[in-house]
């Protein structure tokens, strides 16, 4: 289970929107343009646990995990909020799981992703799958950031007041209600997770409140903060 042809299970809720998430990843601190961080990971050989990087200050990035396999929630893994990024074209999947049975029932949430993806591991959890994903890092909570003005169209999610800034964001010339947007009050990524999402052709415009937690943008073309 776990494969890279996986499709997330977890249908959206919004006006217009009933469906499928998938490639809702991304997450930058770039003082441009935010978009997946396209750095180097670990090696494929790489065991869950710390990395040190010798000559590296406190703000590096260390690997918890690696993006490919199965962990069980308290023996390989901590509880706790994670990420992954620099993922392209939908290769990376993720899912929480309830037990290890590998059966529907016992999906708790799960996504495919393109650029980056916050995931938060719940005690309650029992396996955390990875499937052609980057390596995944812990989330400090209490990390700062400086927020960008604008972000990729595909970037995928986006921390609020780390990531990004708060404020109305446009994107223009979407096709095909190939564009996905979605506002979330945490990285949990189960339906009350949602505050509100759209597929959208032509021109979006969204407000990002200072409330929310993460920002989720798919297949869309770039955004820029208007006000």
């Amino acid at each position: 289970m776990g494969t890279k042809s996986k499709v997330a299970l977890g249908a959206v809720v919004g006006i217009v929107v009933i469906g499928v998430v998938s490639a809702n990843s991304g997450g930058s601190d770039d003082d441009k343009t935010s978009s997946g961080d396209k750095g180097p990971s670990a090696s494929a050989e790489q065991k869950p646990g710390a990395k040190k990087d010798s000559g590296k200050d406190a703000t590096e990035k260390k690997v918890a995990f690696s993006g490919d396999g199965d962990f069980q929630v308290g023996a390989d893994i901590k509880p706790g909020t994670y990420r992954t990024t620099g993922n392209t074209d939908d290769a990376c999947y993720w899912e929480r799981a309830k037990d290890a049975s590998g059966e529907i029932d016992s999906t708790l949430a799960n996504d495919n992703v393109t650029g980056t993806s916050y995931v938060t591991v719940k005690p309650s959890d029992k396996v955390f799958k990875s499937s052609g994903c980057h390596d995944w890092e812990a989330v400090d909570a209490a990390a700062k950031g400086t927020p960008a003005n604008s972000m990729a169209g595909d970037g995928g999610m986006f921390k609020v007041g780390v990531d990004i800034a708060p404020g109305t964001y446009r994107s223009t010339g979407n096709t095909d209600d190939s564009c996905y947007w979605e506002r979330t009050k945490d990285s949990e990524h189960s339906l009350d997770s949602i505050l509100a999402n759209d597929n959208v052709t032509g021109a979006a415009v969204v407000k990002i409140s200072a409330s929310d937690a993460y920002f989720k943008t798919s297949g869309c073309q770039d955004w820029k903060k208007t006000g």
